[in-house]
């Protein structure tokens, strides 16, 4: 595929037609990989579950994308880092969606989430990123043409109580995101950072409490389709809520922390597929 055709996929001016999504086998994951599933097309799907990922790779290839799948944990450096590197040398990755992400927080019993839960999410929500991110950069940089997409959170804005954890992991995802973005201006190389606020989703519904500004899983993929086809340096939404939580975070930490107690939630255990 030439780089006129790659760029009427992701944008305009990046060479190559592979596409790498983790975190693709349900929500927003494989939402993303529908949608920029098409002729001429070559995808990546990598998620923990390799039954979901078949199903949603059948759904693209029958959009005319040519689909591998890696059920893979992306906390698993070496093994993604492989599958990455492999699936760019046979389809050089015009966009990479770093997506994959778990939540826990102060259970139904009203528990905190703990050792386990907290670090368990900053390994895959903001490790597992950069696993899947740095094995391509080299490369990118090399043919100077790239997109990069990292899913991060309006709570990068600021923590929410019940949720450190979580919060952590996606405030260094945007940080992360917003340096690499700076550090490659000019390079060719582009990076989109990413903050939704609640949208529906099996990870949404977990969480019992108040969801400001919800919204449907269609309209969530759509602000960021649109953000990527642009090569837009960010797509935050509802711009309302994130602005809100700027604010919140600036205010002396007293009230601040008192502000943010009108966030409170719990968080019902994992069921199901895992993502």
């Amino acid at each position: 595929m030439n780089g006129v055709a790659a760029a009427s996929i992701v944008g305009t001016g990046i060479a190559g037609n592979g596409i790498i999504i983790s975190g693709a086998s349900r929500g927003l994951g494989a939402e993303l990989a529908r949608r920029f599933a098409a002729p001429g097309t070559a995808q990546l799907l990598i998620a923990r579950s390799a039954a979901a990922l078949d199903s949603v790779a059948e759904e693209c290839r029958a959009r005319g994308a040519t689909v591998t799948t890696a059920a893979l944990d992306v906390r698993a450096a070496r093994a993604l880092g492989d599958a990455v590197l492999a699936f760019d040398t046979a389809h050089p990755v015009a966009l990479a969606i770093a997506n994959a992400g778990i939540s826990r927080g102060r259970g139904l019993d009203g528990a905190p989430e703990g050792h386990d839960g907290a670090t368990a999410q900053i390994a895959t929500n903001l490790l597992g990123a950069m696993n899947l991110i740095e094995p391509l950069l080299p490369r990118m940089r090399a043919r100077r043409s790239g997109h990069l997409a990292l899913i991060a959170s309006i709570s990068a804005f600021r923590s929410l109580p019940d949720a450190p954890g979580y919060s952590a992991s996606k405030a260094g995802l945007w940080a992360y995101g917003e340096a690499l973005r700076a550090q490659h201006r000019g390079s060719g190389v582009s990076v989109t950072t990413v903050a939704p606020g609640f949208f529906r989703s099996a990870m949404e519904a977990r969480f019992r409490g108040p969801k400001p500004l919800a919204i449907g899983l269609d309209q969530a993929a759509t602000r960021i389709e649109r953000a990527l086809r642009a090569r837009a340096a960010r797509a935050v939404f509802p711009l309302s809520l994130a602005l809100l939580l700027r604010v919140l975070d600036a205010l002396p930490a007293a009230l601040a922390d008192r502000a943010s107690l009108a966030l409170r939630f719990r968080v019902a255990p994992e069921t199901g597929t895992l993502p």
